[in-house]
Parts: C-alpha cells; sequence; structure tokens
C-alpha cells in the first residue's frame, strides 16, 4: 500500500509539471529557456541544500549520474519548448507514451521481458495516444511540438533507466539537476531569457518541488518495481494532467481525448494488475 500512494503522489507530481510549464510558458509569463534554466537551477538548489543538510556529497562523477544529466538536458529542452504549442494533457500523452515504448524495448532488451498481460495492456494504453496523434484523427497536433516532446519521452526514458540503480534517490537526483544546469544554460541562453515574476515563481515550484523532490521520490520507486510496470504506470500522467489542465487552465476536452483517456486507464489497469 506504501509503494501504491507514493507512486500515486510521484504521478500527481509529474502532471504538476505540465501543468506550471504550460502556465508559464503558453501563458507568457517566462520564455521556455528561461523556464527550464530556472526549473533546473531550483531543483539543484532545492536537492543540494538538503544532502548539505545531511552531510552527503553529491555523486557528481558517476557514470549513471552523467547518464542522469544528459538525458534530463535532453528532456528540459524538449519539454518546455512543446509546450509553446501543445496543451497540457496532450503534451503528457505524448511524452509518457515514448517513455512507455523506450522503456519496454529496454527492458526486453536486458532480460526482463514483459509479460503478454503487460503488453496487451501497454496496446491499448498507446492505441489511446496515437488516437489523438493521428493526422486524421483531427486533433490539430502541431508536428514540431509533437516532435519536441519525443525527444523529452526519450530523455525521461533514460533518466528513468538510469536512476534504478540509485541507492541514494535524492543524491542521485540532485546530482543529475547540477550537472544538467551548465548544460541547459550554454545550450538555451542565446534562446532569450524574459518573463516576470508570476513566471520565475512557477518555475521555482516546479523546480525544486514537483521536478527536483518529485523527481527523487520516482528513484526511490523505481528501486521497487519492475521496469516494465515502471513504464505503464507513467501513462496514469496524462489522465492526471488533462483534468487538471481543463480545471485549471481552461483547456478543451474534447471526444477524442476522453476516449483515448479511457483506453489509457484501460489498459494501465490491465497491465499493472498482472500476477507477475
Amino acid at each position: 500500500m506504501r509503494l501504491i500512494l507514493l507512486t500515486a503522489l510521484t504521478m500527481c507530481a509529474f502532471a504538476a509539471n505540465s501543468v506550471l510549464t504550460r502556465a508559464a510558458v503558453e501563458g507568457g509569463h517566462l520564455t521556455p529557456a528561461a523556464f527550464a534554466i530556472i526549473r533546473v537551477a531550483a531543483g539543484a538548489a532545492m536537492l543540494g541544500g538538503i544532502a548539505l543538510w545531511r552531510g552527503v556529497t553529491l555523486p557528481l562523477l558517476r557514470r549513471a549520474r552523467i547518464v542522469g544529466a544528459v538525458s534530463l538536458t535532453a528532456y528540459m529542452v524538449g519539454f518546455s519548448l512543446a509546450y509553446l504549442t501543445l496543451d497540457a494533457g496532450l503534451g503528457a500523452l505524448i511524452l509518457f507514451g515514448v517513455t512507455q515504448i523506450t522503456m519496454f524495448g529496454h527492458a526486453a532488451v536486458t532480460g526482463a521481458a514483459p509479460t503478454l498481460r503487460q503488453i496487451v495492456g501497454a496496446g491499448v494504453a498507446f492505441a489511446g495516444l496515437v488516437l489523438v496523434l493521428w493526422p486524421a484523427g483531427g486533433s490539430g497536433t502541431d508536428p514540431v511540438g509533437a516532435a519536441l516532446m519525443v525527444l523529452a519521452g526519450l530523455g525521461w526514458a533514460a533518466y528513468s533507466i538510469a536512476g534504478r540503480g540509485a541507492l541514494d534517490p535524492l543524491a542521485a537526483t540532485g546530482a543529475s539537476f547540477v550537472l544538467c544546469l551548465p548544460v541547459l544554460t550554454v545550450l538555451l541562453a542565446a534562446a532569450g531569457l524574459s518573463g516576470n515574476a508570476w513566471g520565475v515563481l512557477l518555475a521555482v515550484v516546479c523546480g525544486a518541488v514537483t521536478s527536483g523532490l518529485g523527481y527523487a521520490l520516482w528513484y526511490s520507486v523505481l528501486r521497487q518495481m519492475r521496469g516494465t510496470t515502471a513504464a505503464v504506470v507513467q501513462l496514469s500522467v496524462p489522465v492526471i494532467a488533462i483534468v487538471a489542465g481543463a480545471v485549471l487552465l481552461g483547456e478543451a476536452v474534447s471526444t477524442l481525448v476522453i476516449i483515448a483517456t479511457l483506453l489509457v486507464l484501460g489498459g494501465i489497469g490491465w497491465a499493472v494488475t498482472a500476477k507477475r
């Protein structure tokens, strides 16, 4: 039960990232580059401060942390820029659909092959993603925004895989954020850094709380579940983001998105209740 509650809390934090980013970037309160840099800086400060208080040294030079930093950078760049044109829920659907496929593929290659029930459940859930992304579906999805979110999904999958062996989730997450910050700043500084106080506040909350602490919690629960289960359970995030986007940001929810959401939920329910 404790694992279920912690996982649910983590998924809510992930959905909050989509809503906060969409509110700041699409709302014109902060440029995507500024949001990404402030978000990572806030996360690094929060986690670095906690590590210092605990007397823990961040594992900056370990191979897994370097992989984590590079993948986190790819995720941050794609995620922030994509929300210029994508709704919070739709962006989350693309993000975690790509994540699911990548993590399932990695699990199969490394020997932890998914069960038939998990494959069927994941297939049903992914059908929901295809429904909203198919060109004839009338979803009006921006192809550039979708491509950027695919990049983010690949980055997030690599980041999740790199974190499965983390002995100290909080320190590992802090190291990834600290290493990511200078790389991200170099990549995005020329893209334009401007905004207002409200946008900065949203970025700080997103970075320090729902990203920094949320990712540390994710690294913690990852150690207690199979890679295939971790891939599928993240597909609950788009559902949460769709509801939050509609309630908090006034985003429209079409019949197509509702059907896709039901497919995602049904697929997840079938996959995560597998006996193995």
